[in-house]
């Protein structure tokens, strides 16, 4: 809880100081968050919450293995490997097979351990809309193949992330399952003791729903994630609706663009019965039309819906990212209740010592205030000595108030320092995803196209064959 010295980032290491001030990246020329080829970009020129990378991570999924066959308890399995030259790894190029519910550890137990950074989420395990078959088949193990493959994509983009010891393990470790339990009975972060915040009633706690006192930067920050959040779902909305009417995901002709070109051609292929001098002409034509057809269908499973599964996926991402802002106004709310319970409280012990001294009336002794001492009279409550055993109390109370005020003002101050770094990461992350995520929507328009014109192209010597008699 707030109460605790522990939370304030300790266990966030953002600037190396044995860091070396370059290092020879990949021979591969990357560039990017994650890929950055110098680390040292003069010091001079980095603002105070501009991240540093100490090196590359470079991760692939892939070899997607079905385990434990023909039994009930058979899982697929998925080859992670890494190149690297990041210190903390033992080998630059470590390489591991694990299954999604490994997957799932790493993700939870890195948002635990590091709370204010943007954790990418694992892919919905019930979200299939353009996946057919059971989990085993080829197509459903390419689509999580892919999915994981993006998520590990994102850790090692990310600077502090892509350095944690969970994430070497995972991909290291010939002994995960220890791992897992040690990381667990012994996790990087100490569970939170119990502090004063604690013995603050729900009905303190709950009484302001909102920051007091907004911060600008970060009502900016939210307002652009909540436009850009309604940009991208407004984009997979619309791109769903062109997916279902180019192809409806049914293997066979359906009220699809897909099916009106079948249709189509079986049309002209029984012109080609009628048309006895111009059939072989009709039935190539028919033919293209087919494979015009299959074109739109593989265009539609190959490109179209990777950027679809990509883009909701850049959503959830963005979600992750909400959630890391609504948790650093908590941290600032956590302080401004604080204080405010402090206040009602030194008011109190004030009130308490007006009392005794004989100076209630100078202390503007309000109804509330009358009503108490009315209620402590009846209780019998009403004599210095139980007063100033109040007092002292109350003191006592003050004193670890305050302690828990600065500790809270520490870890809000903290929370926004990182808040401010990691909008930085995951910017640079969006529009790294977004170049690549349209980049190969476009490719895969360019190859549609040029299969199609090559299909067309090869019907006009077949047409130009027709002898027309003038």
């Amino acid at each position: 809880m707030l109460g605790d010295d522990d939370d304030v980032f300790d266990s966030v290491t953002w600037e190396s100081p044995n860091a070396p001030a370059t290092f020879e990246g990949p021979s591969t020329g990357l560039s990017g968050p994650g890929f950055r080829q110098s680390t040292a970009e003069s010091e001079d020129g980095r603002e105070p919450h501009d991240p540093k990378w100490e090196g590359y991570l470079i991760t692939t999924v892939k070899d997607p293995v079905k385990e434990l066959a023909e039994t009930k308890d058979a899982y697929v399995s998925y080859l992670v490997t890494a190149k690297t030259n990041l210190p903390i790894f033992s080998t630059p190029n470590p390489s591991a097979r694990r299954r999604f519910q490994d997957f799932v550890f790493l993700r939870t137990h890195l948002a635990k351990d590091f709370p204010a950074c943007v954790v990418p989420p694992l892919p919905d395990k019930h979200r299939l809309e353009y996946v057919t078959g059971d989990r085993f088949s080829p197509e459903f193990m390419e689509r999580r193949r892919l999915d994981l493959h993006r998520f590990l994509q994102r850790l090692a983009r990310h600077p502090t992330l892509q350095r944690s010891t969970l994430l070497r393990a995972f991909f290291e470790s010939t002994e995960w399952h220890v791992i897992m339990h040690q990381h667990v009975a012994h996790p990087p972060v100490p569970e939170q003791s119990s502090g004063v915040i604690d013995s603050i009633s729900d009905s303190l706690l709950n009484a302001f729903s909102r920051v007091r006192k907004p911060d600008d930067r970060f009502l900016a920050m939210r307002e652009h994630v909540d436009k850009f959040e309604e940009g991208v779902a407004l984009s997979e909305r619309v791109f769903s609706r062109v997916r279902s009417r180019t192809n409806d995901g049914n293997p066979e002709p359906g009220e699809d663009l897909t099916g009106d070109y079948h249709d189509l051609a079986v049309a002209v292929q029984g012109l080609g019965f009628l048309e006895s001098g111009i059939t072989d002409p009709l039935n190539h034509f028919s033919n293209t039309l087919l494979e015009f057809s299959a074109l739109l269908r593989h265009t539609t499973q190959v490109t179209t819906d990777p950027f679809l599964v990509h883009l909701h996926s850049l959503l959830q991402y963005s979600h992750a990212n909400r959630a890391v802002l609504k948790l650093r106004d908590q941290k600032q709310m956590d302080f401004e209740e604080l204080s405010e319970y402090l206040s009602v409280v030194t008011a109190e012990r004030d009130r308490l010592a007006a009392v005794i001294s004989g100076r209630a009336g100078s202390t503007g002794l309000g109804l509330g205030a009358y009503i108490k001492d009315r209620v402590d009279a009846l209780r019998g409550q009403d004599d210095d000595r139980a007063r100033v055993e109040r007092m002292r109390k109350l003191d006592g109370k003050i004193k670890e108030l305050q302690d828990a005020v600065q500790t809270a003002h520490e870890t809000s101050d903290a929370f926004s320092d990182e808040t401010l770094r990691e909008q930085k990461i995951f910017q640079r992350a969006k529009e790294a995803e977004m170049k690549d995520m349209l980049g190969n929507y476009a490719d895969g328009q360019i190859e549609f196209y040029k299969a199609a014109m090559e299909e067309w192209e090869r019907i006009i010597p077949v047409i130009q064959r027709i002898r027309v008699d003038v």
